[in-house]
């Protein structure tokens, strides 16, 4: 399983690079806000210019053509730009257009597995199943990712699985149980996955030993 970034902060990106946990990045319109950019395009192309697989775009349009414009324009500031199309009747349209294309797609604010199975079939390069907000209204979120990974082998469908809306590091170990090829994390969410505090104990124990040793 993979590990993609969700976040649009370029030093946290940057340090998770540094690191070669991640191999892609996944935005949206809330995330950019957040960092208050001032070009949106630059900042994209920052984050793109890093060596990252994937990098997922936003495409804000509400209907099918001006999805279908923006996602060919979106698409060519990089060559590992993918286009987020959100879940609705003008999204099927749209990525049933530009797949065909080859202009990679990742069918996001996906709440079930119907949706994960529609976007399968119309040609999109991922699916992304948001765990978290599903988690929040008392369904089991993992279970759509779960089902996704499973209709998608049963058929052969290339379709990837992005379990999206992580909140902690047991929905990671979850996701990668239940087969997910790649999940999308916060960098809180990947900072926690690293440390542990037995870990620390345990080097700090070693670095002390070392001392006492050195000191004979």
């Amino acid at each position: 399983m993979r590990i993609f970034l969700d976040t649009a902060n370029i030093e946290h990106i940057r340090h998770a690079a540094k690191l070669g946990i991640i191999s892609g990045v996944t935005t949206n319109p809330s995330l950019v806000a957040r960092e208050k950019s001032v070009d949106f395009k630059a900042a994209v192309l920052e984050i793109c210019a890093l060596p990252l697989e994937h990098v997922s775009v936003e495409a804000l349009s509400l209907d099918a053509q001006g999805m279908i414009e923006e996602a060919r324009h979106i698409s060519s500031w990089a060559p590992n730009i993918t286009v987020k199309i959100p879940v609705s009747e003008a999204g099927l349209e749209a990525i049933s257009v530009i797949s065909r294309e080859k202009i990679k797609t990742n069918f996001t604010l996906c709440f079930s597995a119907n949706q994960a199975l529609l976007g399968a079939i119309v040609g999109a390069t991922y699916v992304s199943p948001f765990v978290g907000r599903l988690d929040d209204i008392s369904h089991q979120g993992m279970q759509v990712v779960e089902d996704a990974v499973e209709i998608f082998k049963k058929y052969d469908l290339h379709t990837q699985v992005i379990a999206a809306s992580i909140r902690h590091p047991l929905h990671v170990i979850a996701a990668a149980k239940v087969g997910a090829h790649i999940a999308t994390v916060p960098y809180n969410v990947l900072m926690q996955m690293i440390r542990h505090p037995l870990t620390d104990i345990g080097i700090a124990r070693f670095a002390d030993d070392w001392r006492e040793v050195m000191k004979k």
